[in-house]
């Protein structure tokens, strides 16, 4: 599933291609038709993202003019030159020249407002907001026995961290995952949120994620690249049985609540 920042990186884009423009919508599978046909003409006026949650707001004067996307597990978004649709289109935009085209998301419903906001009401803060109130997910993290793994891909704590963000923060500030949220102190938490705001904002910027630190790059370590669908130079994630970039010991995977956890056993040792 596509973490916040590629749903930012998402936003960024409908903007800088469509956004002041009149675009034509419409759904060639035909199961977004109906809705597609309310907007289609219209103004698109802004492309919004919350956490994992994409919004595009239209200028159509109904009374539902957004378009709320969620691309859950196998859902894409793209962007390319106006050609011919291929496969299985829910939704595409267009003004004459792109085309953005969206395949199996979990989610596309035209919206009201007010249900925009219920929806962005029941998520936590997004660490590539500037709006962002960690506090609120602090809150959640202090009162619960549940691991701290748990808690960071809660989207009420959290919104758009997801299980590379996730792994990596927990790894480069040398916390066991399996640690209850109640004995994680305020002081830790500002820590890993910080570090949470500066490495998603960074992958935002990049279209890719980078969690380590230049002197455990591949070029300073004499190491290959990471080579991995995902991209990025990372330090646990997806890296089972391969040595600790840090302190050489194996990288540690376990099924927690149907996601992977990977941990380094002695740099994440328990305290």
């Amino acid at each position: 599933m596509p973490e916040g920042h590629a749903i930012h990186r998402l936003a960024h884009e409908l903007n800088d291609a469509f956004a002041g423009q009149r675009v034509h919508v419409s759904s060639p599978q035909g199961r977004f038709e109906a809705s597609a046909e309310l907007v289609d003409g219209s103004t698109l006026l802004n492309a919004e993202a919350w956490g994992k949650n994409l919004f595009l707001e239209f200028g159509a004067r109904v009374p539902e003019p957004i378009i709320h996307i969620h691309l859950g597990l196998i859902g894409t978004l793209r962007i390319a030159p106006l050609s011919p649709p291929v496969g299985e289109v829910r939704l595409r935009l267009t003004d004459g020249r792109l085309a953005a085209d969206l395949r199996g998301p979990q989610t596309c419903a035209l919206v009201s407002p007010q249900r925009r906001e219920e929806i962005v009401a029941k998520l936590g803060p997004d660490p590539i907001r500037e709006d962002a109130d960690p506090e609120r997910g602090f809150a959640r993290v202090q009162r619960s026995k549940k691991s701290i793994a748990t808690l960071l891909m809660d989207q009420k704590v959290a919104a758009g961290v997801g299980n590379i963000f996730r792994a990596e923060v927990l790894f480069r500030h040398r916390r066991d995952p399996r640690t209850p949220g109640h004995r994680i102190s305020r002081r830790e938490w500002d820590a890993i949120w910080a570090d949470l705001v500066a490495m998603m904002r960074q992958a935002t910027d990049d279209g890719r994620i980078d969690s380590v630190l230049p002197e455990h790059m591949p070029e300073a370590m004499g190491r290959d690249p990471r080579v991995d669908p995902h991209g990025g130079e990372v330090y646990v994630y997806r890296r089972v049985g391969q040595p600790c970039l840090v302190c050489g010991d194996e990288i540690r995977s376990e099924i927690v609540e149907s996601r992977n956890l990977y941990w380094c056993p002695t740099c994440q040792r328990r305290h």
